[in-house]
């Protein structure tokens, strides 16, 4: 792939003394943040201690409105405890640059102004040589948009970006920070609403899992949950039986759905057993949900980047509404991981992740090579600063995966 203009510029400049880098983390929260913010002072302070740092507080919203704090000495002798939170210790927000109205509505900058260019000045009044974005694809398209921007209006300043979704979807990265704790949460969650199937004959319980347009988290999910449900002992005779505990259902964005011939199967589930447990990715069935509303007249709403707010169509609610009936449901449930899942801290198959990226995005920074760290799927898998020109969100998850091809055998589900 030839090589971009940018990235020709900053090889340029890669003499350039880095003196003084800023952070911000932005999006929706992930398993990541607060251990990659920790990592980045940690790695700095390793084998760059000159080098101020600054955080910008709530994302993009405290880069437009200049709100920032120093990393102190006590900070960075402090940074490991970051490694044990979840959330973000500098805060988030979801902030488009390039949809002015947007940033002019909520007072991020004025009338008249673009805040891409809003954003570059106050990085020259801070007197920043490298910003490190730590966030999902939205969060690194904006940084591709800054990153170009800067570029081609001549200001000397280095873009290095950390990937974080819970989703597993930014392409090539094969594989986002926090994506895999937030996997094990979510099977955290689901050993007790998963119990809730005694609480009523006839129980259809749906556990909505985050995902937009991948449905990689919830299927990681559920085989996570599995593998937990594969290490138990039960007492069938009594009622503890591990077919009443298992994933009935796995529902992706990726995956076909013939409403009608699902119900039939899971019909038999629930006269079986006398209980339906389906493992729903948010993104399945949101082109159904929104011809729906919009067929009835009904607003969509959406946030600033055009995306459907899925809290507020409420896809678990839709699904229960088209299973309970046919199904003979008594009671349904539907209960939701995404909050508790993406609010923990990392694992410790993430935390080895985080390093290894925070590490290089620091290496990367003192050589003035932008990009966004991650194992590129493009180049063999190797991690590196990937070419903000080939960063996109939205990546599928692939359902002939064998792990996953093994888990919907294993339940009787066909995949289509």
């Amino acid at each position: 792939m030839p090589e971009s203009t940018l990235d020709s510029s900053r090889r340029e400049h890669d003499d350039r003394p880095v003196r003084k880098v800023a952070m911000l983390t932005a999006g929706g929260l992930a398993p990541c943040l607060s251990s990659a913010v920790g990592g980045l002072i940690e790695r700095y302070t390793e084998i760059a201690p000159d080098v101020e740092i600054i955080a910008y507080l709530d994302g993009y919203a405290g880069l437009l409105t200049g709100r920032s704090v120093t990393v102190t000495p006590d900070v960075r002798s402090a940074a490991a405890r970051l490694h044990r939170y979840g959330g973000s210790p500098i805060g988030n927000s979801r902030v488009k640059l390039t949809n002015v109205a947007d940033c002019v509505k909520r007072g991020l900058v004025q009338e008249g102004q673009d805040p891409l260019h809003v954003a570059a000045e106050q990085l020259t009044r801070d007197g920043v040589d490298v910003l490190h974005t730590i966030g999902g694809d939205d969060t690194n398209t904006m940084a591709a948009s800054l990153a170009d921007y800067l570029g081609e209006n001549d200001y000397r300043l280095t873009v290095v970006g950390l990937p974080k979704t819970v989703d597993n979807d930014v392409t090539p990265v094969r594989q986002s920070l926090g994506a895999w704790t937030a996997a094990e949460q979510g099977s955290v969650y689901a050993r007790n609403i998963v119990s809730e199937h005694s609480s009523n004959p006839r129980m259809l319980i749906i556990h909505e899992v985050m995902g937009r347009n991948c449905g990689w988290l919830t299927a990681a999910t559920a085989r996570a949950y599995r593998g937990w449900l594969a290490t138990r002992e039960w007492v069938p005779e009594i009622g503890l039986d591990p077919r009443r505990w298992d994933v009935h259902a796995v529902y992706l964005p990726e995956l076909k759905l013939d409403i009608e011939a699902e119900a039939g199967r899971l019909r038999g589930v629930m006269d079986d057993i006398g209980c339906v447990n389906i493992f729903l990715s948010e993104g399945a069935g949101v082109e159904s949900i929104v011809a729906e509303l919009e067929a009835n007249g009904e607003e969509v709403p959406r946030d600033p980047f055009g995306h459907v707010q899925l809290d507020k169509i409420n896809p678990g609610a839709w699904f229960a509404d088209q299973f309970a009936a046919r199904l003979g449901a008594e009671k349904v449930m539907v209960q939701k991981s995404g909050y508790f899942s993406r609010s923990a801290a990392a694992n410790v198959d993430d935390l080895r992740l985080i390093k290894s990226c925070t590490d290089l995005a620091v290496e990367c920074a003192l050589r003035h090579e932008g990009g966004l760290i991650g194992h590129d799927e493009g180049r063999g898998g190797r991690l590196r600063a990937i070419e903000f020109d080939r960063v996109a969100g939205g990546k599928s998850f692939d359902p002939t995966t064998p792990w996953f091809a093994d888990l919907v055998g294993a339940i009787g589900q066909p995949v289509t």
